[in-house]
């Protein structure tokens, strides 16, 4: 079994102006020769962590890690406005070209793996490959499941903080009663709103229950990014124009080498997404996990997951 790279710090760092409003934090690990990968986090709004460098081999690859709109170091703070989507794909974008980069992978789990499938069908001739973990196509019955009904029925008591933050009567809408209260002009609403909604993704994420990773989502400014951004997507079908946008656009990547990587036991993002994007995708490489949930901390998604960079490396120096 595989496990992550050393520790490692940035070689390079800094600020980049993407609008008017928002300005995105990037920084850069490994070997700035190297073979290029851009690392795109979850949420949205997730923000990165140290160890996210660690699952690339820092002599072969040369990595740009970034905070997405509002999350992170990324400013202003857990703000909505211009931010959507699109405004991702034209800030990776902006990333490839101030790094000179023609072609890179392209590597996400979760909210990162619909952000890299979204980018690869806009731009399918930068992307040398694809690294997706924890499927989420953001399709209306999955976000049903983990906000309204279903994973309740497996964290029953982890969902109770959920339910209680809202009152009875508006129980039927679990998605439209938070993103009310994390928009409300009361701070004291927005962060407790915010908490609740956050630390019920970290409590699911894996296959045993992690305090360490609640108690890191109680965190005002991580809980505010996540829910906040998170929840603005969700109300808005992640700005799709279609419910299968990303299934229905398979086409334009078939010829992109793809791994897939996912947890059986994930509650957050299950299986059956990723095994619908298997179906439609069957040119991908599809890897189970079986004794994992939906945490890239989970020892075998880590393993699986240095263990296609790895290979990647392997056909990069054969070719």
């Amino acid at each position: 079994m595989k496990t992550l790279y050393p520790e490692i710090e940035p070689f390079d760092s800094g600020m980049l102006q993407v609008s008017d409003l928002h300005t995105i934090y990037w920084e850069r690990i490994g070997n700035p020769n190297g073979i290029p990968i851009v690392f795109l986090h979850g949420g949205p709004g997730g923000g990165l962590i140290p160890m996210y460098r660690q699952f690339f081999d820092p002599q072969a690859y040369h990595v740009i890690l970034f905070d997405q709109r509002g999350a992170g170091k990324s400013t202003p703070h857990s703000e909505l406005r211009e931010n959507t989507t699109w405004d991702l794909i034209d800030d990776i974008e902006a990333l490839r070209q101030k790094f000179g980069i023609e072609k890179w992978y392209v590597f996400g789990g979760s909210w990162g793996s619909t952000l890299s499938l979204a980018y690869a069908i806009s731009h399918p001739d930068r992307c040398l490959g694809l690294i997706l973990r924890g499927i989420f196509l953001t399709r209306r019955k999955e976000l049903q499941w983990f906000y309204q009904y279903g994973a309740s029925e497996i964290f029953a008591d982890y969902w109770e903080r959920f339910r209680d933050e809202i009152p009875e009567n508006e129980r039927g809408d679990f998605m439209t009663a938070y993103y009310k209260r994390l928009t409300s002009e009361d701070e004291r609403v927005r962060l407790s709103a915010a908490r609740a909604w956050s630390v019920w993704e970290g409590a699911t994420s894996k296959l045993y229950p992690d305090q360490s990773l609640m108690e890191h989502w109680e965190g005002e400014r991580e809980a505010l990014s996540l829910a906040r951004i998170e929840c603005h997507y969700f109300m808005n079908n992640s700005f799709f124009p279609t419910e299968n946008y990303l299934l229905e656009n398979v086409d334009k990547i078939r010829h992109v080498p793809t791994v897939i990587v996912q947890g059986r036991y994930d509650v957050v993002c299950p299986m059956t997404s990723a095994w619908d994007l298997h179906r439609a995708f069957p040119e991908a490489e599809f890897i189970l996990v079986p004794d994992a949930g939906h945490s890239v901390s989970e020892k075998g998604i880590t393993s699986a997951l240095v263990d296609a960079m790895d290979r990647f490396k392997g056909r990069a120096a054969a070719s």
